[in-house]
């Protein structure tokens, strides 16, 4: 990749926080050994460019692979999300995940919807206690008044 095109790809992942860089692949093997990274260090081969997230793993993903959808001379060959290397079709299905927002709003939703139930249900108990010592009572002062 030309110098342009790598500056418009630190651009665009600048504005989401996220950091790109070249590196050479000896110091790459070097920094990697004993952190997450060292499960990538067979991928160091020829030109190297590391993006790095710091909160949102897809977010990395999905904003590499759409500048690489308008550039052909930028190739993933993996990932590392979590500790884990990812493969070229598993970065792809990381891509397709919700952020990581909304998958804490789907996970609270789930986690809701049980108490949501529960509480209704007690309140239909509830309710229709309610409403069989409304008819008891009627059904007492009328007996009472005949």
């Amino acid at each position: 990749m030309s110098v342009a095109e790598l500056t418009v790809l630190r651009r665009a992942l600048k504005k989401s926080s996220l950091d790109y860089g070249v590196v050479k692949n000896t110091l790459a093997k070097i920094a990697s050994q004993e952190t997450a990274v060292s499960v990538a260090a067979d991928s160091f081969k020829g030109p190297v460019g590391i993006a790095i997230g710091y909160d949102d793993p897809v977010l990395v993903v999905k904003k590499v692979l759409e500048f690489a959808k308008g550039n052909d001379k930028l190739q993933v060959k993996g990932a590392v999300v979590e500790g884990r290397f990812c493969d070229p079709q598993q970065v792809k299905e990381i891509a397709d995940l919700p952020s990581r927002e909304i998958l804490l709003s789907m996970l609270a939703g789930v986690l809701q919807a049980p108490a949501t139930k529960l509480a209704g249900s007690l309140n239909a108990t509830v309710t229709s206690f309610a409403y069989a010592l409304d008819a008891l009572s009627k059904k007492k002062e009328n007996e009472t008044t005949n």
